[in-house]
């Protein structure tokens, strides 16, 4: 095992920090299309009914691994040759997601719903492609010993960043008029942008092709097809043959019994008594901290007990804190008590959600890092969305406290497979090619 003084020191490294700052411009656009769009819709006079209606233009983060491939393969005239492959696609997308925030801010939305629909659509378009290229570029610059110090380190900066495009859009809406605010959140891109300017492209890794690039382009289209959109879902089968199904089953079941809970976390304090102040302070501000804690020791433990250790490590201590939500269903409103609730779930739910990520990290191999990940993370998305959409009837059939034991129950099954795959299948990480000399710090 690695010590604990070499276990921190990873989070000194360059290219860490710069993972920091991406993930600071990853996590700026959600809010902006979300929480604080719902804000300014509001103050518009839009309807509830359309309001709601607004929610499907984060369909893009759900299916980001369509065009995923389009990002891993496909070179963009002239940015590709001055930037490299993975900066070249960063800048443009940041450089569209500029637009898209400055288009959307410009807009009335009372005059011009539409419209407005149109260019939030296009910002989570841009965000979402955003990510894709993000996540790749972090598991190309870092050593695998690193994934959930840069996991911790993304995380970080993509609450901040919601923290600034949700509370802080809202204060700074109380000065200024709407297209300032997004303005100034469109020029926090720049962050990002920087950050690319001052960091080196990954080394390249070869680009596997099955066939030849020959013959009519009816031909060379389908390789091109084959290539960028198939072998990146073939060769995960292949390198991980009988395991692929128990990794993708695992992959869903992971977070399942902590999605559970999450889900119904808001109407369950409300329920209990707790007034939305006590709600902002203890679960938002107080328990944001506690995330972020979480997530840092999550990296410490991965680069100190290995990626598989984390993972049941942390999984066990995420499942065991769903039974403080259960102890407070049956003592009541008592806001100490919360503070401590908060305190366990939020810390582990951190160190889970960053063994997690490297995990996911280690799955992807460099050739098609993109597509892989992209394909990865919206599985456990959308699996963990699906599986917990029940939380609500188990609640009204059985009350607060059963579904929280439940919810502990729930996280069994992925903690099981985890240590079966263990045994069965030891850990082959992807070998990862030598970061540039330029990105250590």
């Amino acid at each position: 095992m690695t010590s604990w003084r070499h276990a921190v020191s990873v989070y000194r490294d360059r290219r860490v920090l710069a993972v920091l700052l991406l993930g600071f411009s990853s996590g700026l656009p959600l809010a902006l299309t979300g929480a604080t769009l719902a804000v300014r819709l509001t103050e518009s006079g839009v309807s509830l009914a359309d309001i709601g209606l607004f929610a499907l233009v984060g369909v893009p983060y759900a299916v980001k691994f369509l065009w995923a491939p389009l990002v891993d393969r496909l070179p963009i005239p002239g940015m590709t040759r001055l930037f490299g492959r993975r900066r070249g696609w960063m800048l443009a997308t940041q450089g569209a997601l500029i637009a898209s925030l400055l288009a959307l801010g410009a807009v009335d939305p009372a005059a011009d719903p539409w419209r407005t629909a149109l260019f939030a659509l296009a910002v989570a378009f841009c965000s979402a492609s955003q990510d894709i290229v993000i996540d790749a570029y972090r598991v190309e610059i870092l050593d695998e010993e690193q994934y959930g110090a840069g996991a911790a380190m993304v995380q970080f900066g993509y609450r901040i960043a919601m923290l600034v495009s949700g509370a802080g859009a809202l204060f700074l809406a109380t000065a200024v008029s709407w297209p300032l605010v997004y303005a100034a959140m469109a020029g926090l891109v720049g962050i990002g942008v920087l950050t690319v300017l001052f960091n080196p492209e990954p080394p390249a890794p070869p680009v596997p092709t099955t066939a030849p690039a020959m013959g009519g382009i009816s031909h060379r289209a389908a390789t091109w097809l084959r290539d960028a959109v198939i072998e990146p879902f073939a060769e995960m089968i292949r390198r991980n043959g009988a395991a692929v199904l128990a990794i993708l089953a695992f992959v869903i079941l992971y977070k399942l019994g902590d999605a559970l809970a999450g889900v119904m976390a808001n109407p369950f304090y409300l329920m209990m008594g707790f007034s939305k102040a006590e709600i902002a302070s203890v679960s938002k501000l107080f328990g944001f901290a506690a995330t972020i804690l979480g997530t840092f020791l999550g990296g410490l433990i991965v680069a100190k007990a290995g990626i598989m250790r984390a993972l049941l490590l942390c999984g066990a201590l995420q499942m065991a804190s769903n039974l403080m939500f259960a102890a407070q269903a049956a003592i009541g409103y008592d806001v100490g008590f919360l503070t401590l609730t908060i305190a366990v779930e939020n810390l582990s739910g951190g160190m889970g959600s960053a063994a997690f990520v490297a995990y996911i990290s280690a799955l992807c191999n460099v050739s098609y890092t993109g597509t892989q990940y992209a394909l990865l993370s919206s599985l456990a998305v959308s699996g963990r969305t699906l599986l917990s959409a029940s939380g609500g009837f188990v609640v009204e059939a059985v009350g607060w406290v059963q579904f929280f034991v439940f919810s502990t129950v729930a996280a069994l099954p992925g903690l099981l497979l985890l240590l079966w795959m263990m045994r069965r299948f030891p850990p082959r990480p992807v070998a990862l090619p030598a970061a540039a000399p330029l990105s250590r710090g």
